[in-house]
This record gives structure tokens, C-alpha cells and sequence, in this order.
């Protein structure tokens, strides 16, 4: 089986080809460039330098979010196209669960945290038996104080990635009262051949949609929407 997965969600742009137990290439950048610069081009590259034929791979694995708004429309849209053109299925990766499948295997208690601007923070907590990645907590977007409160109520060490980290670290160095560390750098982002793994897992349970059917998943309103919300809500307390 081989699987194309696609990760824009986030700061980092990564593309990737997993065949059964083998990852055949991957190309991930964390530089300045916007996704739509760089997401095909990589695709072409990888495509190029492994003697992909395009038609040959199975399904489109894609960080299906939450993340950025930008970045998820334009994986999404990568997908939905490349699944069109190629008439393969997508398989929506939740973009949380992806990242947290960087550490499969570890022993502590794996909360990935991406910054979601205003204190929030994409996040979820996941334990890792072997290779089979429990849920403990669904991916969510909430306060850092919520998330914090929730891992010392576990009272079990913790291993923390994601962009989130630099912008909460000295918070949770202040807060937490368990056992912490963080990932290293190699393993700390977006990672197209965790989406294209966990993918795979994902396609073998039938997990898959069409190309039409396929939607990113924000778990909150864009920034736009939101201000929009609160000048109709403010319009409405002046009218009373």
C-alpha cells in the first residue's frame, strides 16, 4: 500500500510517501515561504528524485486540522485537487493526532500544543502502547491554564511538541507539578510521513472520503468570523 501525506497546517510545509512499513521520501521545510510557494513544487521533487508515478499510490493522507486557516485551505485544497485529478481517496488526518504520533513509542504522556493566538492552543493527550496510540483526550482547542490544570490532574509525566511550545513554555515551567519535557527539534513539528503512517492505519480501518466529500476541520471560528460575531453582538446591546 502507498500513501501521499500532506501537512500545511502549521508553520511547516511537508510532503511525504510511505509504502507498507517503509517511508520512501519526504520533504519538510519550517522557513518563511507561504504553502502555496512551496507544497507542489515539493511534491514534484520527492515524485522526481524516488521515480513516483503519481497514479500509483493508493489514497491522499492530509492534515485535515485544526491549524491555520490558511495553511489547512491550502493542504486541503492540494488534496482535494491531486484526489480529483488522480480519482484516489483523502484520508483525514486529524492534525493533532499526527503530531503526536512523531513520538509513537514513548513512554510518557504525549501533549502536542500548537498556538492557536489568544492563549489558546490546539491540543489533546495521547499515550502510546508499542505502536497503537490511545486517545485520552480528542483534539481540542482550549486555554493553556485548561490544558496545564487537566495534565497535573493526571499526575503523570508528560512529553509536550508542536509550535505551541516556545510561546507556553515559560507558563508551563510555572504551572506544571509533574514530570515534563519536550521533544527535540527532529521530531518537534508537522511531519508529512506521520500523516502518511497514522494515514495508512487510518485507510486499512476505512477511514477514507472522497475527494468531493473532504472539509478541513477548524474547531473554531476564524478571526474574521469572530470579530464579525462580536460587532453583531455589540450592534445588538446598542439597539436594546
Amino acid at each position: 500500500m502507498k500513501i501521499l501525506g500532506l501537512d500545511s497546517s502549521g508553520l511547516v510545509a511537508s510532503v511525504a510517501i510511505a509504502e507498507d512499513d517503509n517511508l520512501l521520501g519526504e520533504y519538510t521545510v519550517n522557513y518563511k515561504k507561504t504553502h502555496s510557494q512551496t507544497l507542489l513544487p515539493m511534491l514534484d521533487e520527492v515524485a522526481r528524485m524516488i521515480e513516483l508515478d503519481l497514479s500509483s499510490i493508493d489514497a491522499i493522507a492530509v492534515a485535515g486540522g485544526p491549524g491555520s486557516f490558511t495553511g489547512l485551505r491550502i493542504g486541503s485544497a492540494t488534496a482535494k485537487g491531486l484526489g480529483l485529478a488522480l480519482e484516489k481517496p483523502i484520508i483525514n488526518v486529524p492534525t493533532v493526532d499526527a503530531l503526536a504520533y512523531n513520538l509513537v513509542g514513548h513512554r510518557d504522556m504525549v501533549c502536542p500544543l500548537m498556538d492557536a493566538r489568544r492563549n489558546q492552543t490546539y491540543t489533546g493527550l495521547y499515550r502510546f502502547n508499542g505502536n497503537d496510540m490511545q486517545v485520552l483526550r480528542g483534539e481540542c482547542a482550549v486555554g493553556i491554564d485548561e490544558i496545564a490544570a487537566d495534565i497535573n490532574s493526571r499526575g503523570e509525566a508528560v512529553v509536550f511538541l508542536g509550535d505551541g511550545v516556545p510561546v507556553f513554555k515559560a507558563y508551563l515551567e510555572e504551572q506544571l507539578t509533574v514530570p515534563h519535557s519536550y521533544a527535540p527539534a527532529h521530531l518537534n513539528k508537522q511531519r508529512a510521513g506521520a500523516v502518511a503512517v497514522l494515514g495508512m492505519q487510518y485507510y486499512r480501518e476505512g477511514k477514507t472520503e472522497s475527494a468531493a466529500e473532504h472539509r478541513p476541520e477548524y474547531l473554531r471560528l476564524s478571526q474574521a468570523e469572530r470579530e464579525r460575531k462580536e460587532q453583531e453582538a455589540a450592534k445588538g446591546k446598542e439597539n436594546v
